[in-house]
């Protein structure tokens, strides 16, 4: 006999069948959108940063009078910049491009916070729609019809592609970034297992005593009183810093990175300390799109095409390439000259030592390299030195406690040169003949025209009671913090990863106080803020005192 099933039962089953298909037609037709919307934003985002249309077809631009421009050339990001908030060169205003400045009414008088992107300096307009945009980017026509700049290309594209941009544009900048809360910013500071301890400690002395001081100035959010707008807004937010210490063989350190960036979201890295390797750091940072600013590292990763890395300067790289102009200029002279090269295998003068090859490969020298096992000392493998003559060069990539055993008298007659950033700068343990006849690299000001530029920092230590153990990695930590907070004051809340990282290229160059630095600047596509160096000679006294042959110099070869 079969059983009843009650008519209610029956009902229900009827009305969640229904929903279950009801939810399936409704994720059939929102999925597709949302894949659209994500192909749509990303073929604008190609053509925004790349020039590439989604055909893969060159973007194309025309500005009259001046003929067209193609491909990378074409890019919106070469004037609006990465970050979508514009720049200012001479007179030259670009606006910024992202949604919170296009699609609203702009007045001199309101929202002043976008003078920071020279809208000010912009005539007032009505808010852009999206076909009022669409015929900007086509026919260079503002909003209330009045002509764009001559500056500004003019775009022939499809409505399929012009939707594409639109919508990237839309989206630009106009997230709330990682590491950035309503009242705290998120930093980290990355250490590399084969520091030395001692800078190590250094460094985390500066950042802690830094961090410490810009939070006695934090007040909570209120509004603001009205008044000019030259007020600067309070500070809003506090900062913590996360320290991450990196363990294990460098084929392990992203995935460590990654790790601790799931479970720390940070704005950006500031800092950070190595020995020989960075580049597992380096390569972090550019794939999670996070701004490293200022690492204390000796080897950094020349990759200039890459955004997310900012450095002092090239360190030995930068040593090399001022040994080579120097030797450059004997071409001619002798051509039994040769380049003799002593270093330890397992250190950075390693890589210096390859840089120098390349740099004098066209001219013909000739280079023999000495490369130093863990157990050899240099006064053992001396023999080399004794085969040198006049012509030949002889490069020392070595540090302080190899220098210290070099025989006591100079057995050649070669020129001699030495790292000042491994030896010691113009501290480098070096005693009769060798003080006289070496010449240090030193890609640094010198120390008595530095010594006003270090009175800031110096006294800023003895203020916050830090003990100097390590003065230029301390003096590089702390001046990395005050370009973090001057950039971060002038950005207002406009707090986005790549906009930190434009403000850096901006404000470089104007900055009086940079410790070992008399001259740090960047520009779109550079990542080494110091350019150049001396050569410099040790004073016969045995004090540490050096004097410059010849004028600072930039390598050409670079």
């Amino acid at each position: 006999m079969s059983p009843v099933i009650p008519a209610h039962a029956g009902r229900l089953r009827y009305s969640l069948q229904a929903l279950i298909v009801s939810v399936w037609v409704i994720l059939i037709l929102i999925a597709p959108a949302g894949a659209r919307n994500a192909a749509d934003e990303s073929a604008g985002e190609r053509l925004y940063r790349e020039g590439m249309l989604p055909s893969s077809r060159p973007l194309r631009g025309y500005r009259a009078g001046a003929g067209s421009i193609e491909g990378s050339d074409a890019a919106c990001v070469h004037c609006h910049r990465p970050s979508g908030f514009g720049s200012t060169e001479g007179r030259s205003v670009i606006p910024p491009v992202t949604a919170k400045y296009l699609f609203h009414a702009r007045t001199r008088q309101k929202d002043k916070e976008d003078t920071q992107h020279g809208s000010a300096a912009v005539p007032d307009r009505s808010a852009y729609t999206d076909a009022t945009l669409a015929r900007a980017i086509r026919e260079g026509v503002g909003p209330d019809g009045r002509p764009l700049d001559y500056l500004m290309p003019r775009y022939k594209l499809d409505d399929a592609t012009m939707a594409s941009l639109i919508a990237y544009l839309k989206s630009l900048s106009g997230r709330r970034q990682p590491g950035v809360t309503d009242d705290t910013m998120h930093f980290a500071t990355i250490i590399a297992p084969d520091s030395d301890p001692v800078k190590k400690q250094a460094m985390l002395d500066v950042l802690d005593h830094y961090f410490a001081a810009k939070n006695t100035l934090y007040r909570p959010r209120v509004p603001l009183l009205r008044g000019s707008e030259r007020v600067r807004p309070r500070i809003l937010r506090k900062w913590q810093l996360h320290v991450w210490q990196l363990e294990g063989n460098p084929e392990t350190w992203k995935a460590q990175l990654h790790k601790r960036l799931l479970t720390e979201p940070v704005f950006a890295v500031i800092s950070g300390i190595a020995g020989r390797n960075w580049e597992p750091v380096h390569e972090f940072c550019q794939e999670e799109s996070i701004p490293c600013l200022l690492p204390n590292v000796e080897l950094p990763v020349v990759k200039e095409s890459d955004f997310y890395n900012v450095y002092f300067s090239r360190g030995v790289l930068l040593e090399a390439d001022l040994i080579a102009q120097k030797v450059r200029e004997q071409v001619g002279k002798s051509e039994r000259a040769r380049i003799i090269q002593v270093y330890r295998a397992d250190d950075i003068g390693a890589e210096a030592s390859r840089e120098l090859c390349i740099k004098v490969e066209p001219v013909g020298f000739r280079v023999l390299n000495h490369a130093l096992g863990s157990g050899d000392s240099i006064q053992s493998q001396a023999d080399f030195l004794k085969g040198a003559g006049q012509d030949d060069v002889v490069v020392f990539w070595l540090r302080p406690k190899d220098l210290k055993g070099l025989p006591p008298d100079v057995p050649t007659r070669a020129t001699l040169y030495f790292s000042g950033v491994m030896g010691g700068l113009e501290n480098v343990p070096l005693s009769g003949g060798w003080r006289v006849a070496a010449q240090i690299t030193y890609p640094l000001e010198l120390p008595e025209r530095r010594a006003v530029l270090l009175n800031y920092p110096l006294g800023w230590f003895r203020w916050q009671r830090i003990n100097l153990v390590a003065e230029r990695t301390q003096v590089d930590t702390y001046v990395a913090c005050s370009i973090l907070s001057e950039n971060l004051d002038s950005m207002h809340d406009d707090l986005v990863r790549d906009y930190l990282l434009e403000r850096t290229e901006d404000m470089l160059s104007s900055r009086l106080i940079n410790g070992f630095y008399t001259r740090l600047g960047l520009a779109a596509g550079q990542r080494f803020a110091s350019k150049g160096g001396y050569i410099v000679r040790l004073s016969e006294s045995g004090r540490a005192k050096v004097t410059a042959e010849g004028d600072w110099i930039v390598p050409s070869l670079q």
